[in-house]
């Protein structure tokens, strides 16, 4: 027997940007329901052990998304989960923002209670029921059976844009041409290392590592972040198809997250690449480990603490919106009228056949503005997408898809969301006037 279950918004995915539109819609009144597939909360910070969070800065400094995403931060640095925004200095100049995964899984629970969201963990989106170019109803399967939860609006932060996908809305998928995406990456983390030794490495051989900050700083920075290891690296001959080793330090003095394993040319929609995948990517994370215990200093007597859920998606299908952010949008800093989020990170593909990656600073103050037509789809009228599935092209997407931006899209699709739900209007018909005005009263930054 098929239970049912009613709201006036929907939000299907339990990552950032899903967090922070549940709460965003419940916050303006409206009742929503947040369905996540796993037994927690998170997405790819939690799932995929992605840290840190970067960022919520331009490279100048200047902080350009607010709202519920710093909550989340402040509250993270009330609880001890999280010591703020540091300022990195990887390969461009970087303000990071490391925080403690499970600390974040629980206060992401207080928050959308508080809120009044009704949870549903434990839960997979497998049908939807369009009529009239509305949806009607979402399908979940799981443990206690079939369970149909209908809404007057719906948002799409499955990361994969599976609602939009089964509602028959265009999505699109990878570069233009070929299709393919960027790279999945399995990370893991690593304890028992001497973070010393590797700092002191940094400083004695400069030339192997990618910085721009002089080395002779390092012993007062924080070391948040380090790419390079090039001498040991091309020597090891690991067989992995990427140029540098990426590590970031903590949450534990002796801790690192290693963000080096690539895996391509999969689908990560797909369950048999996605199956292939998760076996390549443990292979590698093998020979990761193996590779810093023998060869860099500060790693000899570490080991593997941890290893992600699940692999890393950096990119699968997104919306065909009211409009798409291209790569000219981001990299001129270009404004828009219903600008609805900005971020700062710049353009940062992972080659999706090659061993690079491709990145582009955004010029003029350092961010671009989100329109809030990438969220809106076409063809069906009760539905938004925020996060990973927003309407861009493949260029802009690698930076619309970083936590921060996701966060932020994901405040805004709520609030929309509920607006629609509230005045009996269509995504496409909210008044921007008045989104804007709530999210800038939500401590958005939108100038």
């Amino acid at each position: 027997m098929t239970r049912k279950l009613q709201a006036d918004v929907v939000v299907v995915g339990g990552g950032p940007a899903g967090i922070n539109a549940a709460i965003a819609a419940g916050r303006q009144g409206a009742s929503t329901v947040l369905i996540e597939r796993y037994g927690f909360l998170g997405g790819m910070s939690t799932a995929a052990s992605v840290y840190p969070w970067m960022t919520f800065h331009t490279e100048q400094g200047l902080q350009v998304i607010k709202g519920i995403g710093q909550e989340i931060v402040e509250r993270l640095i009330e609880r001890g989960g999280s010591p703020g925004h540091l300022r990195d200095t990887i390969g461009f100049v970087h303000t990071v923002t490391p925080y403690h995964p499970e600390i974040y899984k629980l206060l992401a629970i207080d928050m959308l209670k508080e809120a009044g969201v009704k949870l549903l963990l434990h839960s997979f989106v497998d049908g939807v029921q369009v009529e009239d170019q509305y949806i009607r109803s979402v399908q979940l399967t799981g443990k206690s059976g079939p369970i149909q939860v209908s809404g007057s609006m719906f948002v799409d932060t499955s990361g994969d844009a599976d609602v939009a996908y089964l509602s028959g809305v265009p999505t699109l998928m990878g570069r233009d041409g070929d299709k393919r995406t960027q790279p999945m990456t399995m990370k893991f983390r690593m304890r028992g290392v001497d973070i010393e030794a590797i700092r002191q490495n940094m400083i004695e051989n400069p030339t192997n590592f990618y910085h721009k900050t002089p080395f002779s700083e390092l012993n007062v920075l924080p070391l948040t972040g380090i790419q390079g290891f090039y001498s040991q690296w091309n020597a090891a001959q690991v067989p992995i198809n990427r140029d540098q080793v990426l590590l970031f330090t903590g949450p534990a003095h002796d801790e690192v997250l290693v963000n080096c394993t690539r895996v391509q040319g999969l689908d990560g929609t797909n369950v048999e690449d996605l199956t292939q995948a998760e076996e390549e990517g443990l292979r590698q994370v093998l020979l990761m480990a193996e590779f810093l215990q023998s060869s860099v200093p500060g790693f000899a007597q570490a080991s593997i603490s941890s290893v992600a859920t699940q692999i890393g998606i950096r990119e699968t299908r997104r919306i065909d919106g009211l409009y798409q952010l291209g790569i000219d949008d981001v990299v001129t800093g270009r404004r828009f009228d219903d600008v609805i989020a900005r971020s700062g990170y710049p353009i940062d593909i992972h080659d999706p056949s090659g061993k690079g990656v491709t990145e582009a600073l955004v010029r003029g103050d350092g961010a671009y503005d989100i329109p809030y037509r990438c969220l809106v789809p076409q063809q069906v009228h009760n539905l938004l997408a925020a996060g990973r599935c927003i309407s861009t092209s493949h260029e802009a997407l690698a930076t619309t898809r970083l936590t921060p931006s996701c966060m932020a899209t994901g405040q805004a699709a709520g609030t929309a969301a509920a607006i629609a739900s509230a005045n009996s209007t269509t995504a496409a018909e909210v008044d921007i006037k008045q989104l804007q005005a709530l999210l800038v009263q939500g401590n958005a930054v939108l100038e």
